[in-house]
């Protein structure tokens, strides 16, 4: 089996919608380690649709290669509304994809930066547009980095099937 087969019609729904808006979608992920990725790569023709992504699990990865500020992380942390929209916006411009979903949390077995087990940010950009929303997940670490995959491909999805788009750099919270 493989990771996109797990992510049931969500993923195949973000195949039909990128493929009805003939956009391509780039990632920019941490706590997930590159399960998105994986599982977009399951995407039905994924070399047309999924240009790549970075996996920047370490800070200065994100400030290096993803160009998160110093300050940004220094003021909210890595894991962060401005870091998830910031990360999501640097992929989409390195990859020049039509759509970027980010993920930045913390997957456990501790805490991070004083931020509790669970907390997660994704963000999508879209047409000169970014949405962040936060989630909290009760479970452990594998099922954490899960449920923020399959949070990021419903998400991505619901936003292009949406008639309108969010506010530019949309805030937004859903708890599960």
């Amino acid at each position: 089996m493989t990771v996109g087969a797990s992510m049931g019609p969500e993923l195949g729904r973000l195949g039909d919608l990128l493929r009805r808006r003939d956009l391509t979608v780039a990632v920019a992920e941490s706590m997930t380690g590159g399960l998105l990725a994986a599982a977009l790569a399951d995407l039905p023709e994924s070399s047309q649709r999924f240009l790549g992504g970075v996996v920047s699990y370490r800070t200065d990865k994100k400030m290096e290669l993803l160009g998160v500020p110093e300050e940004v992380i220094a003021t909210d942390g890595v894991v962060s509304r401005p870091a998830a929209r910031l990360m999501a916006e640097s992929a989409r411009r390195l990859f020049r994809a039509g759509l970027a979903i980010s993920v930045t949390g913390v997957a456990g077995p501790q805490p991070q930066e004083g931020k509790p087990v669970g907390l997660t940010y994704i963000g999508v950009s879209l047409d000169g547009h970014t949405e962040v929303r936060e989630y909290r997940w009760p479970g452990g670490r594998a099922a954490n980095r899960v449920a923020s995959v399959e949070a990021a491909i419903a998400l991505a999805a619901d936003l292009l099937d949406a008639p309108t788009l969010p506010s530019p750099r949309g805030g937004g919270k859903e708890s599960p």
